[in-house]
């Protein structure tokens, strides 16, 4: 006998300010959908505006899943999130609905869809080695460094990325293998769901980044300076927590620390979301295959509710 169908799941994936909230309400207003962030910054609590979180109302009205999760104090991993987004899923799918899962950090989708390589843990021995390093060298030296042993990795990095760099060599070092051949190896291990993978990526680049300018302004106009204030007050931070880490905060925490000018909050700031979003595209454009869409197309959420619902309707 034939296998039975596989239950439905949508992947909506892109950029920062892409538009992928936007569109996912107008999803979740249109079909039995429910919502799963995969955001690695909306998990941490109390951290609202510099993460674009949505805000009360219209959680209220779309619950999301998979935000507010941990303390800015903590980590989340890969790992965490796979499990998560599945158990998620599962409930979902039990109750009847689908689930759209939402986000532009295009790890979690790819660990989410393959599966996890047989990783070491964290080191902290070797990441503080890593760090001393990088500030004698430079993180760009140690991403050549990367690029000599494991070229595959260091081609998807940028060489300022040092979070991914020291990952990257940490791994190295204590395997004695490269990053790239340890998830070339991993096992496949697809969830069973029928993906409708759905991606966001715009035809002209510079307005993606007058939106990505204009979002960090009204960020900046919301509080975001007070809102890393208050997390420092709060809990107990360090600059290289991953939250702290975020695009937003790290400039935000720079500048209070008077490492970086106050007056040039605003322009790294910018800068370094386009950094983000760059890397974002190259994700999405090499490592994760879907139907693509143009972002800046004003029938863009049209022509979403139209694929949709073309695919949901075969069930």
């Amino acid at each position: 006998m034939p296998s039975p169908p596989l239950p439905p799941a949508i992947l909506l994936m892109g950029p920062t300010a892409s538009g992928k909230t936007a569109a996912a309400l107008a999803l979740a207003d249109r079909f039995p959908v429910d919502l799963v962030s995969v955001d690695s910054a909306q998990v941490f609590r109390d951290m609202d505006i510099g993460t674009a979180k949505p805000d009360a109302e219209t959680l209220a009205r779309f619950p999301h899943r998979l935000i507010d999760l941990v303390t800015p104090e903590e980590s989340y991993s890969a790992a965490r999130f796979r499990a998560d987004a599945l158990a998620e899923m599962a409930a979902i799918t039990a109750a009847g609905r689908v689930p759209l899962l939402v986000g532009g950090t295009m790890l979690y989708f790819r660990t989410l869809l393959q599966g996890l390589a047989d990783l070491p843990q964290a080191d902290l021995a070797t990441r503080a080695a890593l760090d001393a390093e990088a500030a004698a060298r430079g993180w760009p030296a140690l991403h050549a460094e990367l690029a000599a042993h494991d070229p595959a990795t260091a081609a998807r990095l940028a060489p300022a990325d040092s979070q991914r760099i020291q990952r990257a060599l940490e791994v190295l070092r204590l395997t004695g293998r490269p990053l790239s051949e340890l998830l070339a190896a991993s096992a496949e291990d697809r969830p069973p769901y029928d993906f409708l993978s759905l991606g966001l990526l715009p035809s002209d680049r510079a307005v993606l980044h007058a939106r990505i300018a204009g979002r960090f302004d009204a960020m900046l106009a919301a509080g975001l300076a007070d809102e890393v204030a208050m997390l420092r007050g709060k809990y107990r931070l360090h600059p290289q927590l991953p939250s702290m880490r975020s695009v937003g905060y790290r400039q935000a925490w720079e500048a209070q620390d008077g490492l970086i000018p106050a007056g040039e909050l605003r322009d790294r700031g910018v800068f370094a979301t386009r950094q983000l979003a760059k890397r974002q595209i190259t994700w999405l454009t090499n490592s994760l295959p879907a139907e693509i869409f143009d972002c800046i197309a004003a029938d863009v959420p049209a022509r979403l509710i139209d694929r949709v619902g073309r695919a949901l309707a075969r069930r």
